[in-house]
């Protein structure tokens, strides 16, 4: 109690303590600024804002709070307080007349305590009021006096029961109105907005309806977010994960952060999330947000390591920053999801890398387990490395008083001691891993790993726990732009094989179709379908393909070894049944096929034309040229690279004659297979179907070479290739189907063809 009476103290900051009561019996107090938070207060001294004439400012936020201390015992008040903070309390509505006491108030935080109704007549009488946070109670409506506080710019209300939508619109100097996350079902509106209105988050809100006139009015708001339409699931397996995220402005109401979700990275299998924050520049983190995603999918064709690939895109994202000019840099934080195809257990990996304060935590049975490390001078490496490079170290801890990160995107003047090498760590997600957080630097600031954890842990909804951290860390007195993703997991054990799904993956959110196995029954010989050029947007086989500026569509690849899993009655696999695309059904009598998402493409169609023009594709494959394709084989489960000699005359087709090299197979080599059609020379198979009008061409089978790849065998003596003229070409085909069905009717048994045939269109 001597430290009140002290007549020279103006500030006492007593927060994060486990302090349990304040000295009673105050008199004649001279402190203007008292925090207290953080503690395990059960009340505040009766008589403290009775007698602290000069306090401005208050702090109260995270204690056991249920009561608070009257400002006045008569008409009259003497109060000047102006800032008042009282967030995750156990405030009741009781308390609400004793703010009434406080007519300078400014500013009220009293977020996530038992509030249940904002008496109109107590709201009327803050006239003076410019900010107010209730959220995280259970409010059903915000009283129309609100009208009466001429100053407010920002109401934040999320997270709440409100029905209806409040009068803040008539408010001339509203910037930001937050009303997410409650039970709104229309918006009124008036007929001219505010002219300094900024920012409406109308975001969880699953009854609200907007029609046309009303949206045309809400886009011209610089930031106004609403839900997206939801897209059906027709599996209705549960989601793997679900996001939410919020960005604040600090109090300069400058926005330099920025958030990024990608629920659907490359394909519907990955996910990528990422924060940056650029300290006090607002350009750097809208750059990052707009081109790391980009340059990281880049990355994942050239790469698996996630290692490699991070720290890849870390380092082109700051070539990139140093060729826009930027000279100043910010922190960043990437999570990526992704699903290996080729590994039996069927994991989700989740790979964070970050630079700078921005950090990521997962939960793991109720604990934080860290993700991100923040590269300071207080690390003993750094400092070692940066006094290599003789750097400036000034006294607040800063290189050459800049920037107190030594990791970081950005500031390339002062490189080699500013570096942009993420730290890197991955993890297998188990179904312990509840949900993880990606946080700005001004979030991690106001709270520690527990505390974030604790506060959204119990949260369902993944935006209402995103709201929650943001508003605890403004709360919590931090004046910096906040930006926070809380991605919540559902890794159960059957999301690791989804064979009991009928081959229907778990979904992951977003628009993308679900690949779907579809098995052939009882189709006629002459009738078997080709996979269709459209399907396969969201197949499980990424390939790529190398020639001169040429990308083709979707075609069938299929491995040329027999299959290796052995069937026996314990196998699940057994013919008919749907399976997932991790465990496709793979019969020792039947031939697979698998969706690619690209074919082997020559400068001619099967029927020797492109499939959209009618003249073939000039400079696209010259005599000689080699297409390289990347194609994973799920049955194999090894990654090869086939080249694959193509032929092309400007006179007609070329038709290799030379059948009888020693790579070719010989007859019945594949007859176990059971396939409909001849064999060629490139893994695919090409149907006895009197309805594809196709033209062969021949390539030798490609010799294996020890390590996994393919190479192709030399060319064909000329003089064993002959040139079918384009007026001969009919013909030829005549010909060469007669030639094909004799063979085949001596190579294929009929008694032994397949009855069904398992395709994923």
């Amino acid at each position: 109690s001597r430290l009140f009476y002290n007549s020279s103290l103006r500030k006492l900051l007593a927060g994060h303590n486990v302090l349990g009561t304040l000295p009673d019996r105050l008199e004649r107090i001279q402190v203007e600024v008292l925090d207290v938070q953080h503690n395990q207060l059960l009340e505040l001294p009766s008589n403290l804002l009775l007698k602290a004439d000069s306090l401005r400012f208050l702090n109260a936020s995270a204690n056991k709070l249920e009561m608070l201390p009257p400002a006045t015992l008569s008409e009259e008040t003497h109060s000047i307080l102006q800032e008042l903070y009282l967030t995750n309390n156990n405030l009741t509505d009781k308390c609400v007349p004793l703010l009434t006491g406080h007519p300078h108030l400014k500013i009220l935080h009293m977020a996530y305590n038992r509030l249940q109704s904002f008496p109109a007549s107590k709201m009327a009488k803050l006239e003076e009021l410019e900010e107010i946070d209730i959220s995280g109670n259970k409010l059903k409506a915000i009283p129309t006096t609100i009208m009466n506080c001429r100053r407010m710019h920002t109401v934040i209300a999320h997270s709440n029961c409100i029905e209806v939508f409040p009068e803040v619109m008539q408010l001339s100097e509203i910037k930001c109105v937050d009303l997410s996350c409650n039970e709104l079902s229309e918006v009124t509106l008036p007929e001219n907005l505010p002219p300094k209105l900024q920012e409406l988050d109308l975001t969880g809100n699953p009854r609200l309806s907007l029609d046309h006139k009303t949206l045309e009015l809400l886009n011209n708001i610089r930031c106004f977010k609403i839900d997206q339409p939801l897209t059906s699931d027709a599996s209705g397996a549960p989601a793997v994960w679900s996001h939410g995220y919020t960005e604040a402005s600090g109090v300069k109401n400058k926005l330099c952060v920025a958030a990024l979700s990608a629920n659907n990275f490359c394909d519907n299998r990955e996910a990528l999330y990422g924060v940056f924050d650029g300290d006090r520049n607002v350009e750097v983190p809208y750059l990052l947000q707009c081109t790391m995603s980009d340059i990281l999918a880049e990355e994942l064709q050239k790469t698996k390591n996630e290692e490699e690939y991070m720290i890849n895109t870390f380092i082109i994202m700051q070539r990139k920053l140093g060729t826009a000019g930027q000279k100043l840099g910010g922190s960043a934080v990437l999570c990526h999801i992704k699903h290996d195809p080729m590994d039996p257990g069927g994991c989700f990996t989740l790979t964070s890398a970050n630079v700078g304060k921005c950090q990521t935590i997962l939960c793991r049975n109720g604990k934080p387990l860290p993700l991100s490390r923040c590269y300071v001078m207080s690390c003993e490496e750094e400092l070692k490395r940066i006094k290599q490079h003789k750097a400036i170290i000034t006294e607040d801890g800063k290189v050459n008083g800049v920037t107190d990160s030594t990791r970081i995107l950005g500031y390339t003047f002062l490189h080699p001691s500013v570096v942009p090498r993420p730290h890197v760590q991955s993890i297998t997600l188990t179904p312990q891993d509840e949900f993880f957080i990606l946080g700005s630097k001004g979030l991690w600031d106001s709270l520690s790993m527990d505390e974030a954890v604790e506060a959204v842990r119990n949260v369902p909804d993944a935006l209402a726990a995103a709201k929650k951290l943001c508003t605890l860390a403004q709360s919590y007195g931090c004046n910096d732009s906040i930006s926070a993703v809380v991605v919540q997991l559902n890794v159960t054990e059957d999301s690791f094989c989804c064979c009991e799904l009928n081959g229907v993956p778990p979904p992951s959110p977003g628009i993308f179709p679900q690949s779907v196995n579809v098995v052939i029954k009882d189709r006629p010989t002459d009738a078997l379908g080709m996979p269709s050029s459209s399907s396969g947007m969201a197949s499980e086989i990424s390939s790529e393909i190398s020639t001169s500026e040429m990308s083709s569509e979707v075609g069938s690849t299929a491995s040329d070894e027999p299959p290796q899993v052995a069937m026996n009655e314990n196998n699940p696999a057994y013919p008919g049944e749907q399976r997932c695309m991790l465990h496709p059904v793979c019969l020792s009598n039947s031939f697979q096929r698998q969706l690619s998402n690209a074919t082997f493409s020559s400068a001619f169609s099967d029927n020797g034309l492109d499939s959209d023009d009618e003249e073939p594709i000039e400079g696209v494959f010259t005599n000689g040229s080699r297409v390289e394709v990347e194609v994973d084989i799920h049955c194999s489960r090894v990654k090869q690279l086939l080249q694959v000699p193509v032929e092309a005359s400007d006179e007609g087709i070329v038709i290799s004659a030379n059948e009888d090299e020693p790579s070719l197979p010989r007859k019945g080599e594949y007859s176990s297979m059971g396939t409909i059609g001849r064999r060629r020379g490139n893994g695919s198979v090409a149907p006895q179907e009197r309805s594809h009008n196709l033209i062969e061409v021949a390539t030798d089978v490609p010799l294996r070479k020890t390590g996994g790849y393919f190479t192709a065998p030399a060319q064909p003596d000329p003089d064993d290739q002959f040139i079918v003229p384009p007026e001969l070409e009919e013909e030829v085909k005549e010909i060469m189907k007669q030639h094909q069905e004799q063979q085949q009717q001596r190579q294929y048994p009929m008694d032994h063809l397949a009855d069904y045939y398992d395709t994923p269109l």
